[in-house]
């Protein structure tokens, strides 16, 4: 195993709060005080988080490496830290749950000051995910979810239920997932476990450090989709730390781009830094093409999805000749017995099927989810030689198709919409700067 997984995992058990040399020395006991609500209650919602004047010094280090931060993140906001490399932005989130120790400085979440007390039990109470997942490679998936909920003193059956509520809500069968290890699993799993883990005792509020800078594009897109729709259902307060702009449009309720040392250059909504950026720093981040990266703040459940006919797998061949034939379309989506997406079907291709659908049409390679951006289905159709993606659901179920038409149509829309609040924006400078030069010249006219 590689330095850096040993070291996220060591991190992870640090975070976790091993059991303490009392605990451990303690008898077992057959009904342990619960120190944390169990599932079957109402689920818990995000908490507010205060940083004021929070700073990290090195010794030996004549700058801190975090400088007098304050910021206020609201209950059930996702806030996205992102800045240049070694810039402070994961010293900063770890000192929210003090996995990193502040030299000085406050934290309050939901009021309540954590400064002072013992770090362990708070962390139990924040959930954390880290890149590579981070997960125990001696235990299995439902052991390593039901980790934290064990140490805070669920019951066996309350935990092995939470288990399978969480591999369900990730989008994990648990009966397929349940005993496997880590190693079974791929990085994209293994990323979906580690946020199930992270979520597991119902945590208000989510610490992520780049969670999903270690897997593919492709897969990297799908976990960013599934955070945003668990998000929608858990209204949680995630602090997210990437480099990557991008994700941070696509994720962020409100984005913080740090500067050098945590300075905060601008906090504001990803809508404002875009088409408002503080300065040139800021400018750089948001690079070329803002209006392109708009297409990451609409999500696919936002618009309207094209009719498309659709056919299943056991569908007699003629009927399905005959609804191609019949229709406007040139040609339909079949589904497999499990209502997913399975071929594209053209007119040519039954004409050469000859009886039999085996080798007939081509099959659906990409799909994008409802939470999916524009941006991410615009890249889907583009690549497809039919300019069309499908819909799916949590399962994989087909839900409708997103075109082009329909994609250019939403562009145009936000660039009309940019447009628009851009004069808007001058005419209220344009207000300002007539109002200031009123008050000179009253100012003016008095001293004369």
């Amino acid at each position: 195993m590689s330095e850096r997984s040993e070291h996220e995992r060591s991190e992870y058990e640090r975070n976790a709060g091993a059991r303490s040399e009392h605990e451990r020395s303690a008898p077992e006991r057959s009904a342990p005080e619960r120190t944390e609500p169990e599932p079957g209650g109402a689920a818990a919602s995000g908490a507010s988080i205060q940083l004021e004047n929070l700073t990290k010094r090195y010794p030996g280090n004549p700058n801190p490496s975090v400088d007098s931060v304050n910021m206020e993140i609201k209950a059930g906001e996702t806030v996205i830290f992102v800045g240049p490399s070694g810039c402070g932005k994961s010293t900063t989130l770890k000192m929210i749950n003090r996995l990193i120790e502040p030299t000085s400085g406050r934290i309050r979440i939901n009021d309540e000051d954590v400064t002072d007390i013992d770090p362990v039990k708070l962390r139990r109470k924040v959930g954390y995910a880290i890149q590579s997942s981070g997960l125990f490679p001696h235990m299995t998936v439902a052991e390593n979810i039901a980790l934290v909920p064990k140490m805070v003193g669920w019951s066996k059956s309350k935990v092995k239920d939470r288990v399978e509520e969480m591999l369900d809500l990730v989008g994990l069968d648990p009966r397929e997932f349940h005993g496997r290890y880590p190693r079974q699993l791929s990085g994209g799993q293994q990323q979906r476990v580690g946020v199930a883990r992270a979520l597991a005792a119902d945590p208000p509020v989510l610490l992520m450090d780049e969670p999903f800078g270690a897997v593919d594009p492709i897969t990297r897109d799908h976990l960013q989709d599934e955070l945003i729709r668990l998000q929608h259902e858990l209204h949680k307060t995630i602090v997210f730390v990437t480099h990557d702009f991008d994700e941070a449009i696509k994720l962020g309720d409100r984005i913080a781009v740090l500067r050098e040392r945590s300075h905060i250059a601008q906090f504001d909504t990803p809508e404002a830094i875009l088409t408002n950026p503080a300065d040139d720093f800021v400018s750089g981040f948001v690079g070329a093409g803002a209006a392109l990266k708009r297409l990451n703040l609409t999500r696919v459940r936002d618009v309207e999805m094209a009719e498309f006919p659709t056919v299943t797998v056991d569908d007699p061949l003629q009927s399905i000749f005959n609804k191609l034939r019949s229709g406007p379309h040139n040609e339909l989506l079949m589904l497999d017995r499990r209502n997913r997406p399975y071929k594209w079907l053209r007119r040519g291709d039954l004409m050469r099927a000859k009886g039999s659908l085996a080798r007939a049409g081509q099959l659906v390679h990409d799909t994008v989810t409802r939470d999916a951006t524009l941006h991410d289905a615009l890249e889907a159709v583009l690549i497809d030689s039919g300019g069309r993606v499908a819909v799916t659901g949590r399962r994989g179920e087909y839900i409708g198709v997103v075109d082009m038409e329909t994609l250019m149509n939403s562009v145009h829309e936000l660039l009309e919409a940019d447009r628009l609040a851009a004069i808007e924006h001058q005419h209220d400078l344009e207000e300002l700067r007539h109002h200031q030069t009123e008050q000179e010249l009253e100012g003016g006219a008095e001293e004369s």
